[in-house]
């Protein structure tokens, strides 16, 4: 399975387009993606989801088959198919193969026409293409499933079978016998400082710094060592295997330190990622023995075994009946019933019975939001699949909004379909729900990744879409070529231009009845001329797309005042989150707060350094205090009266502020270049120098404290005063750090006077 993603691409990755992604993603992986190609199959709501995921993300080819013409169903999840697409002689697939061909120009998009049915007999030839991942996403019966799957795994290609109905949805996932993930979390290597190493038996013991947090690691991971001192037996850059003893201990089996490594000990400690074989089983065996869910909601304990059952139940109805159930059909429900029952192993309880009813009825429904939920899952395991990157699913997986039904069937003729684009949801929720979603009056803030996932959504739900309903979208950005791999309803044509005006005028594209207005402006204190008390008495709720929590807290305290329902969320790389306020009935986003983040101690940051982060801090809060503050204080003097800016002086720190003006302005004032030159060698002198010499002095080398532990041993590092040497090099950087930070210092110095600086060493 490792195969397919060793095409490891010598592609040139364009940084501007994918900027965003290669955070995550990484150039290897990227390449890996720019290297392959995706089959999917079916082109319905979760069809397009997918794809239009795998086009933005960057793969090289995507595939698409799929014959069948457009239903009034598909206009619920498929944002590129129209009304007028009903009855049209060509595929879903020829649809909207040219409309996602315009999502990433990089990408290869094409529909096979040899693939006039859903048969494996048609559909396995295109896996001899060099296919790299095939995706089912419509139902097909079990036997062709199982044939697509085996040929998968003859040719060496992951197999990802998924499908929603109604508010249900489920994944499966085999990438084969020995699939190679080459970074099973994708989280940053693992870093801790050594603490004390020594011998216990045959094993050496690596105790980290318990100050610095969990070292992190797991059994069999890999780890190197790098600035060790006063160790002897560990060398640096070695791999070594642990074995993980406790939070902020490992030990390192068949090693041996000797015994003068008591003595200050020091060192850094890097996990190194190694590669993981994952093993899969097929869909075939998998249906009969399911083993461990991955659960989506761990209130649902029960809810995936229950599922699992259903779909088959489900699927096996469909083979007989050649058609999922209408909506509302009680026959046809409790055929699926009756078939779950046998399937199941457990007695089932009413509330199962209840949920097998409703997934029966409501199967033929392609709901927009489960469509999107479901397509960015699939579409995160394609780029599994094709990148190496993060842990696939393994087998089953489900996925469920059963709070949105309720408790019993809606009667048959409100769920009857209209031939209308809202028939998915009617079939799910009825007529009398639909009008009340054609009626919202929304407000969303910010038209960034997922407010166009949003606004999309609402234009197929018909949020805003009724004679009293309007969506109102704002944000302040325009748009960068950054935002083209993630924001879908944005093209190259449109860099430059105001997000909340293109993504409205593409939102209205896909639903003409969908009534909007885009805004520029910031949602704050000095707007609330524009959105006060008349626009949000109209509204029905507030939707945040936001990224900044002092923005999102702001729109939380509108809520609460105007006791409007707030719908939060918000992405970071592969992790999301989401929030749903309601007033009374849930808290409000400000209810809770994350910790703040853990602050430097100033002493740490002064005499005892010991992360790089720290001396980051450092650097910022001396350059901070030498090149900005004191000329921001000069420049206040300046430009007010003697009287005016005595008076915004505080009074206990007038004296102090007056003499840092005189200091900057008369004292040290330099008049050359040369005069900043000798202000930043003696600036050297007084750092570098002078300060770590007093420090060593109060405290010197060999200092123990009362306890009979050495001074300078743990996080603490005994600093040596540096002679300042015009040759001196960073062991690290190929830099003259002595001499460069004299010239950064000293040009930095002439720019706050205006004085023409040097570089030329």
């Amino acid at each position: 399975m490792s195969a397919p993603m060793e095409a490891s691409a010598t592609t040139e990755v364009d940084e501007k387009l994918y900027s965003r992604q290669l955070y995550v993603m990484g150039h290897e992986a990227q390449r890996r993606m720019m290297a392959s190609k995706a089959l999917v199959v079916g082109c319905s709501g979760l069809g397009v989801e997918v794809a239009k995921n795998c086009i933005l993300a960057g793969l090289s080819a995507l595939v698409i088959a799929d014959p069948l013409p457009p239903t009034s169903f598909d206009l619920g999840g498929n944002f590129y198919l129209t009304p007028e697409d009903l009855g049209s002689t060509k595929s879903r697939a020829e649809l909207c193969r040219e409309k996602l061909a315009e999502l990433n120009p990089y990408v290869s998009v094409s529909v096979p026409p040899e693939v006039t049915a859903l048969t494996a007999e048609q559909i396995a030839p295109l896996m001899d293409t060099g296919v790299t991942c095939l995706v089912v996403t419509v139902p097909l019966p079990k036997s062709e499933l199982i044939a697509l799957n085996n040929k998968c795994r003859e040719v060496g290609a992951s197999f990802i079978y998924s499908l929603t109905a109604g508010v249900f949805g489920t994944v499966f996932c085999d990438f084969g016998q020995a699939f190679v993930c080459a970074d099973k979390d994708g989280n940053p290597p693992a870093t801790s400082q050594v603490e004390s190493v020594f011998q216990e038996g045959d094993n050496v013991v690596v105790k980290v710094l318990e100050d610095q947090g969990r070292h992190g690691l797991e059994t069999g991971d890999v780890v190197t060592f790098a600035r060790l001192k006063g160790i002897e037996g560990l060398t640096t850059g070695k791999e070594y295997s642990v074995n993980v003893t406790g939070p902020f201990t490992f030990e390192i089996k068949g090693e041996t330190v000797g015994s003068g490594s008591s003595d200050a000990q020091q060192g850094y400690i890097t996990q190194v990622k190694q590669p993981v074989v994952l093993t899969f089983e097929t869909y075939e065996k998998r249906l009969v023995e399911p083993g461990e869910f991955m659960l989506s909601d761990f209130a649902k304990f029960d809810r995936p075994p229950l599922l699992h059952a259903g779909f088959q139940g489900l699927a096996q109805v469909r083979e007989e009946l050649g058609d999922y159930p209408a909506p509302g059909d009680a026959a046809a429900c409790a055929k699926v019933l009756e078939a779950t029952k046998a399937l199941y192993s457990e007695e089932m309880t009413k509330a199962h019975e209840r949920i097998i009813i409703q997934l029966a009825s409501g199967s033929k429904a392609i709901l927009s939001p489960m469509c999107a939920a479901l397509g960015g899952i699939v579409g995160q395991e394609v780029l599994k699949a094709c990148s190496g990157k993060f842990s696939p699913i393994n087998g089953f997986f489900f996925l469920d909004a059963d709070e949105t039904l309720p408790d019993d069937l809606v009667p048959a003729e409100l769920l009857a379909p209209q031939n209308s684009r809202y028939d998915s949801q009617i079939a799910v929720f009825g007529k009398d729900m639909q009008e009340k979603l054609l009626d919202l009056n929304y407000f969303i803030i910010g038209a960034g990744a997922i407010g166009c996932e949003m606004l999309k959504n609402w234009a197929l739900m018909g949020v805003g879409c009724g004679p009293k309903g309007h969506v109102h979208v704002t944000d302040m950005d325009r748009i960068e070529k950054s935002n083209l791999s993630r924001q879908f309803l944005f093209r190259n044509s449109d860099i430059n231009n105001f997000k909340s005006t293109t993504a409205a005028n593409a939102a209205q594209v896909m639903n003409p009845d969908l009534k909007i207005t885009a805004y520029q402006e910031k949602v704050a204190a000095d707007t609330e001329h524009l959105f006060g008390d008349e626009f949000y008495d109209k509204l029905s709720g507030v939707c945040t797309a936001l990224d900044n929590v002092e923005a999102r807290l702001y729109v939380d305290n509108r809520c609460v005042f105007y006791r409007l329902p707030m719908l939060e969320s918000g992405t970071l790389g592969t992790k999301g989150n989401t929030q749903i306020v309601i007033p009374h009935l849930t808290e409000n986003y400000g209810a809770t707060r994350d910790p703040p983040e853990k602050s430097i101690p100033v002493c740490t940051l002064k005499n005892f350094p010991n992360q790089i982060q720290h001396t980051l801090q450092w650097a910022r809060d001396y350059f901070e205090g030498e090149f900005k503050q004191s000329a921001e204080e000069v420049n206040n003097y300046l430009s007010q009266t003697p009287e005016q800016y005595l008076e915004s002086l505080q009074p206990n720190t007038k004296t102090e502020t007056l003499k840092k003006v005189k200091k900057t302005l008369v004292d040290e004032r330099p008049v050359t270049f040369e005069d900043c030159v000798t202000w930043a060698r003696l600036k050297f002198e007084d750092l570098f120098n002078n300060q770590i010499r007093q420090l060593t002095y109060n405290f010197p080398p060999d200092q123990v404290t009362s306890s009979g532990t050495k001074f300078w041993s743990g996080s603490k590092r005994c600093p040596k005063a540096l002679t300042f040497d015009l040759d001196a090099k960073c062991e690290d950087a190929e830099m003259f750090n002595h001499l460069d930070f004299v010239v950064a210092a000293a040009n930095l110095r002439a720019e706050m006077y205006g004085i023409k600086g040097q570089t030329d060493k």
